[in-house]
């Protein structure tokens, strides 16, 4: 049964799937200290937060079983992301479910500062009827710049298309075809600076972004504009918006968020007219609260039951298409990397991968931590995950090399694992095959066709007449069934290779027997669990 703590108020119909799941317990413990969930969260396999708790690397240590951490959200600013990498924690978000939500208010904010709706609202219910103070501008043939557009930065360029704006956007991962199809044009960030009538933020808070609209662009934008953040706090210096309102370069800002929360109420932005504020309500909608939970409670059972799963922020993002192609060839990286470092002896110093055929066309980067996973696991066991599989490689100095090739010795696809140690080097080739699955199809340099699952006995001997009885004779003798056997050979008479899938674990005084047999050079066990 595994055990999933909700500590933040999140939709319970959002969360729905996971107290129908048999074998999934919930508990519902919000507003807890520091100390609180430190003396709790070891119990739990996994931690669903919105963004009132603070995720320290304090809370992720005590967490012994913690495999996931989930966001119903966009933002884990809330989240140690380096702790859970170093840890192997997954944390998973929501990107998708508030995308909407997000961008209406955000367009909602650029419609009120362009005709001072909140001001006019304020003046009316106090009995004021004033007209004349509050003269607008419409958005028609306004330039829009928008900062980021990535999901709710396009929905956003697709809404203010509507009411006639231009727009230039600016996001280093846009193509110049994906703009075309939007109907934008692409500028840089000093272009949107200089131009834009209207600027609104997309982009996450990064050492990059912070800060990414201060006093230097103020001062060259045109008088006049308006800016609008619905994203994150910091990426705009508030003191440097505030100084430019003062001077008349912004008529007008509106903020959803701030640098820090909830601002103090001395903050400037709450004393001055010409600046809306909101209390971060970008994802506040029935919609988007249900969504944003049913999306991250879905992936943590998936995690939880080992199967795929998308949106772990501490992993790179992998696009559908490339994922369809690379996730059959999960299981058998994994099994690659298993089997050559049981080959090997000595230290790790590099794991060069090698991906032959259609493999050589996509990001298989993701698939490279499998492999990794599969080398570092006989050393470190259950402390090595796809998550932090490539982190330990790199504190441990291990160097890792990816080549590509469009030569696949006939195969469609073949993944060619090579580890060198301080001692050797050993080299194993797998592939998949159509009706047969996972094959491990080379062994150093010899060909072979082994299915890599259970236990595996490898036995290097000299090619000689009556090997096979030898061995088998041996294991007979020892109760030990073969299953299956392969030998693979370069030259007839020269040096061979021998794999046998047993029934059960060879004993070592078995093993010990084979590398006194004669014409035997070696023999080892392979195990996969």
């Amino acid at each position: 049964m595994f055990k999933v703590l909700v500590s933040d108020p999140i939709s319970d119909f959002g969360i729905q799937q996971l107290m129908d799941a048999p074998d999934v317990q919930v508990d519902k413990n919000t507003g807890l200290s520091e100390d609180e969930l430190v003396a709790i969260i070891g119990q739990y396999d996994a931690l669903l937060v919105r963004s009132q708790t603070k995720v320290t690397p304090r809370i992720m240590e005590a967490g012994t079983k913690l495999r996931v951490i989930g966001r119903a959200g966009v933002g884990v600013d809330n989240i140690d992301l380096q702790a859970a990498t170093q840890r192997g924690i997954i944390v998973i978000n929501a990107p998708d479910g508030n995308t909407i939500t997000t961008c209406e208010h955000a367009f909602a904010m650029m419609m009120a500062i362009a005709r001072h709706i909140p001001q006019a609202y304020e003046k009316t219910i106090k009995g004021i009827w004033d007209r004349k103070s509050f003269l607008g501008v419409e958005l028609r043939n306004k330039t829009l710049g928008v900062l980021g557009m990535g999901r709710i930065g396009s929905e956003v360029a697709k809404r203010a298309k509507a009411f006639g704006m231009n727009i230039i956007g600016f996001d280093p991962f846009m193509t110049d075809e994906r703009a075309d199809k939007l109907g934008i044009k692409l500028g840089s960030v000093d272009d949107i600076i200089r131009q834009a009538d209207f600027i609104t933020v997309h982009t996450p808070l990064t050492p990059e972004t912070k800060h990414m609209i201060a006093g230097p662009q103020f001062e060259v934008m045109k008088p006049g504009m308006r800016i609008i953040n619905c994203a994150r706090g910091g990426i705009i210096d508030e003191l440097a918006l505030v100084e430019a309102i003062e001077r008349g370069i912004v008529a007008g800002a509106a903020f959803d968020v701030f640098e820090v929360e909830p601002p103090a109420p001395d903050h400037p932005f709450l004393s001055n007219p010409n600046i809306i504020v909101t209390p971060h309500l970008g994802a506040s909608t029935v919609e988007a609260q249900e969504n944003v939970a049913i999306d991250v409670s879905e992936q943590v059972i998936c995690i939880l039951r080992g199967q795929p799963f998308k949106n772990a922020v501490n992993m790179p993002p992998v696009p559908a298409d490339v994922l369809n192609k690379i996730q059959p060839y999960f299981d058998l990286g994994e099994k690659l990397g298993i089997f050559v470092s049981q080959l090997s002896k000595g230290p790790v110093v590099e794991i060069m991968v090698n991906y032959s055929g259609e493999l050589a066309e996509v990001d298989t980067q993701p698939l490279t931590r499998y492999i990794v996973k599969g080398v570092l696991q006989q050393h470190l066991g259950s402390n090595v995950n796809v998550v932090n599989s490539m982190h330990l490689a790199k504190v441990r100095d291990i160097n890792i090399v990816v080549q590509k090739s469009h030569v696949t010795k006939g195969f469609t696809n073949l993944i060619t694992v090579t580890l060198r140690t301080n001692e050797d080097e050993r080299l194993v080739a797998g592939t998949l095959l159509s009706g047969y699955g996972e094959r491990i199809v080379q062994i150093d340099k010899y060909p072979v066709d082994v299915a890599p699952e259970g236990h595996l006995l490898l036995v290097k001997h000299n090619d000689k007449p009556g090997m096979i009885g030898s061995v088998g004779t041996l294991l007979g003798n020892n109760d030990i069934n073969i299953a299956t056997m392969q030998v693979g050979r370069k030259i007839v008479g020269g040096s061979a290779i021998m794999v046998l899938s047993v029934d059960r674990a060879v004993p070592k005084e078995v093993i010990e027997q084979l590398k006194t047999t004669p014409q035997i050079n070696k023999a080892k066990e392979i195990v996969f669990q």
